[in-house]
């Protein structure tokens, strides 16, 4: 007996040590289940130890008064044991789960395309409209399941069927909310006006999800993916920075580094017009309330009058802005339109943030792309090539005034899968057959061997065959 308790106190202790190690967090409905868990670990081997010892002393001496003194400093030893065994196994439990949540790990992500039907359609600014999507029922066991998690920061590809369009507009869309356990995906949307000083049409697909898509609308969606994401396991600090549409992966990135790393410092700095293009002001301040660690800074380049008190300053979120409110080693993820965007990072660059810690997103097509200067593949084009569309059964000449592969495409009349037009979202993915194409902007979604993102390629070599 003496030498079983010894090897039950040796391993408590490992374990104990080792817990304590972890540096293991609860939360006070984690602590109340821990102490139901080590309260019952202790009834358990506390009677387990009592009736052994009970049967053990009972047999050698039944007489002796030594037994009934014995009994009591067993039970309460064995107590004693079960409530350690309780903390060490709730412990680790909790370890478990606050890692598996933290790792947003996607689990049961259909393939190909899923019926999502709208719910709610809400109005959150002047410009911005959130649509909330769940499953539509399924029409086939297959397709039951959980809706996956997903990483903060990452998007939907969705499919619209628009009248008068010759085939379905894809588009993608950052997901504006997060639950390690979702039902429901939120998406939210700015109406994209025709630009002043761009000669491009209005958003075909922004304008028809904000006039034409209603609570019951279907849509069909793709799951989340997407590489602008928060590792919410970090400790540094992060700065969310953004401005107008830019916000919505921001408000995911700040809700699940709340939920799952609350101690991690977070500061959140938003650039709108005033109050009225100001979306999820409420949504955020509830969950700094929420949050000690979350410090908010809003930024108006044209507050009104009835704006008074709800925003810290008055002008654009700058360089100057953001190093003035975090001074010290962060990561920082930037999203918003090409010049907010370009600033930034030219001034956290230039005040010494590497390249390392500088994450960002734009929600606007670029006016002109420029060669990828970072890569060492990059040569200076073809003026003109031999491009095959493969499956088509078509060849055409490229020349020096092509803006892009799918534009191209388009003009040969055929048409090509893209979306986002700037190597994010990887609809554009396409085989290529032979040849090389060279990027003329840094792709972010993932390339498949012998495969190309088209939006943001142009051809390298004389001849390219394209799987189109």
């Amino acid at each position: 007996m003496a030498t079983r308790l010894k090897k039950i106190r040796n391993s408590l202790v490992r374990n104990a040590t080792a817990v304590k190690a972890t540096g293991a967090e609860l939360t006070p409905a984690s602590a109340v289940a821990l102490g139901l868990m080590s309260a019952t670990a202790a009834l358990i081997v506390g009677l387990s130890v009592t009736l052994t010892a009970t049967v053990v002393l009972g047999l050698i001496k039944p007489k002796d008064e030594s037994f009934y003194k014995a009994a009591p400093y067993a039970s309460l030893a064995g107590t004693g044991a079960g409530a350690l065994l309780g903390l060490v196994y709730g412990s680790q439990a909790s370890r478990k789960k606050r890692s598996h949540q933290a790792s947003g790990e996607q689990t049961k992500a259909w393939p190909g395309w899923r019926d999502f039907v709208v719910t709610r359609k809400v109005k959150e600014s002047e410009e911005i409209t959130s649509f909330y999507l769940q499953p539509k029922e399924p029409k086939e066991p297959k397709d039951k399941g959980e809706l996956p998690t997903f990483q903060p920061g990452q998007f939907l590809i969705i499919q619209l069927e628009i009248p008068g369009e010759a085939k379905p507009i894809v588009r993608t869309y950052s997901l504006s909310d997060y639950s390690d356990r979702p039902d429901t995906y939120r998406l939210s949307i700015k109406r994209e006006p025709s630009p002043a000083d761009l000669d491009v049409p209005a958003g075909l697909a922004s304008n028809f999800m904000h006039d034409h898509i209603q609570a019951g609308s279907v849509i069909p969606a793709k799951p989340p993916s997407g590489k602008f994401t928060l590792d919410v396991r970090s400790p540094l600090p992060i700065g969310l920075i953004s401005n107008g549409v830019g916000i919505t992966p921001m408000i995911s990135m700040a809700k699940a580094a709340t939920q799952l790393n609350p101690d991690r410092p977070i500061w959140f700095v938003h650039g709108a017009k005033n109050g009225q293009f100001h979306a999820f002001r409420d949504e955020i301040m509830a969950v700094a309330a929420q949050n000690p660690n979350l410090k908010l800074h809003f930024a108006y380049s044209r507050p009104q009058a009835e704006d008074s008190g709800r925003y810290h300053s008055t002008g654009h979120v700058t360089t100057e802005l953001v190093r003035s409110l975090i001074s010290y080693e962060a990561e920082y993820f930037l999203c918003g339109s090409s010049p907010f965007l370009t600033s930034l990072r030219e001034g956290l660059k230039n005040a010494g943030v590497p390249d390392s810690r500088i994450f960002f997103e734009s929600f606007m097509k670029t006016r002109k792309a420029t060669p990828n200067s970072s890569s060492s593949e990059v040569s200076n084009g073809q003026e003109s090539a031999e491009i095959v569309f493969n499956r088509a059964g078509k060849t055409a000449t490229w020349t020096a005034d092509s803006t892009s592969l799918p534009d191209f495409a388009e003009a040969n009349d055929l048409s090509p899968p893209y979306s986002c037009r700037q190597g994010i979202c990887g609809t554009c993915l396409c085989k290529i057959i032979e040849g090389e194409v060279e990027y003329v902007e840094t792709p972010t979604a993932e390339i498949e061997v012998g495969s190309v993102l088209t939006c943001v390629s142009k051809p390298k070599t004389a001849k390219v065959v394209l799987d189109l």
